[in-house]
């Protein structure tokens, strides 16, 4: 018999019917491979390309900070909506990289990771009706809670042809009309893809066409390796339509930490700020202490980039080696590149998710797959490696196991 709460379930996760569902989660999908493929091959190395997450731990110097702060009395406290110390570091840091003049007062309020801001920014806009419009591949965090709000959610898919930009010009009339956000993501993730100033400078001439607001996802921005790292508020215009979201885990190793910002135009700032202090009470002083530390020291996500840059030259090398045809992406730690249609034996693969599953448990091979725009495999140069020579060692275990595979694509 089942609990009377069943019939309770709102609508947006499932309603009467909410945790019967027999459908298996992408990453799901991949965690019980990795298993499998672990007890066939006990001896075998897992080679994981999936994981999404740095693997070096944040500088010694800001974990000392981290150290010195969290025990004094004046950091125990609820922060709510940030400290002084921490946003003035963000005004520093965009000042410094990208000549953004910001108040630190009215526009820049943190975030306990950018997960949560692009969370609730669709709460600040969203009514029931209206539309975000959203690059897939991507994040898919903003349009989950336009959803919830009972809006909608138009996906313009990257793809190779448009050089992985969103293809603006080709959005419904009945779509602009009920828009009232984009989200976009550059450096963008998965396909790596880096930002010009004639895109931006594109995106805020949409914006202002179309009254539309504009959210900058910037998860990656200090891992770019196209150009110098680029703001959508450099733009300009930028700081009339939109938002940027920040993060302290991809350019600072500080994975974990739970720390972001939002920036930009006050009052779009300021109404992420509102609903933020009726959804959390902030993040631990000690932890902002710490990460304006790290955005005071350049050095910290320079050498984040060189070391992920390196990486991905080496990755397209293999693959190259082995048939792949792939470029070093433009940005982030990710390569996104086309999957193999099958291989010489005849086998056929119907999708991205069939090879991903295929090199999981037959070679011990991790990546993750992409099936929003064509069949794609996304490799991350995230693994655990010490040094350079193990690196190095890495890539030609891989290059071992992929060789004899003739893929065809």
């Amino acid at each position: 018999m089942e609990p009377y709460f069943q019939k309770l379930f709102a609508d947006r996760i499932g309603g009467i019917n909410y945790g019967k569902s027999t459908e298996i989660y992408k990453f799901e999908k991949i965690k019980r491979a990795k298993r499998k493929a672990l007890a066939d091959f006990p001896d075998r190395k897992l080679l994981d390309f999936g994981i999404g997450e740095n693997d070096a731990p944040a500088a010694p110097s800001v974990v000392k900070v981290m150290q010195e702060e969290c025990g004094l009395a004046k950091n125990r406290g609820y922060a709510d909506n940030g400290i002084p110390e921490f946003k003035q570091a963000v005004a520093r840091f965009m000042k410094r990289w990208f000549n953004v003049e910001l108040d630190p007062d009215t526009q820049i309020i943190h975030g306990i990771g950018s997960k949560p801001a692009l969370a609730m920014i669709p709460q600040c806009f969203i009514n029931p009706g209206d539309v975000t419009l959203m690059t897939v591949p991507g994040y898919p965090v903003a349009g989950t809670h336009t959803r919830y709000c009972g809006g909608e959610v138009y996906n313009l898919p990257l793809l190779p042809e448009n050089d992985f930009y969103p293809d603006l010009d080709s959005i419904p009339a009945d779509i602009l009309k009920r828009a009232k956000l984009l989200v976009i993501n550059y450096p963008n993730s998965p396909t790596g893809k880096y930002a010009t100033a004639e895109f931006f400078e594109k995106v805020v001439a949409f914006a202002k066409k179309n009254e539309i607001v504009v959210v900058n996802d910037c998860a990656h921005i200090m891992l770019s390796h196209e150009d110098r790292p680029r703001s959508f508020l450099e733009t300009p215009g930028a700081m009339d339509v939109g938002v940027e979201t920040y993060s302290m885990s991809k350019g600072w190793n500080m994975i974990g930490w739970r720390l972001g910002w939002v920036c930009g135009n006050a009052t779009l700032v300021r109404a992420y700020g509102d609903v933020k202090d009726n959804s959390d009470s902030g993040q631990f002083k000690a932890i902002q202490l710490a990460s304006a530390a790290a955005l005071d020291d350049d050095s910290i996500p320079r050498a984040t980039e060189v070391k992920y840059l390196r990486r991905l030259k080496k990755l397209v090398a293999m693959l190259k080696s082995v048939g792949f045809e792939c470029e070093v992406p433009g940005g982030s730690y990710f390569l996104y590149t086309k999957a193999p249609k099958g291989m010489a034996d005849g086998t056929v693969f119907a999708d991205a998710e069939a090879v991903s599953q295929f090199l999981i448990t037959q070679c011990s091979i991790c990546t993750v797959p992409w099936d929003n725009a064509g069949a794609y495999l996304r490799f991350s140069v995230t693994y655990v490696a010490d040094d350079e020579a193990a690196e190095d060692q890495l890539m030609e275990e891989t290059r071992q196991r992929l060789e004899n595979l003739h893929f065809k694509f």
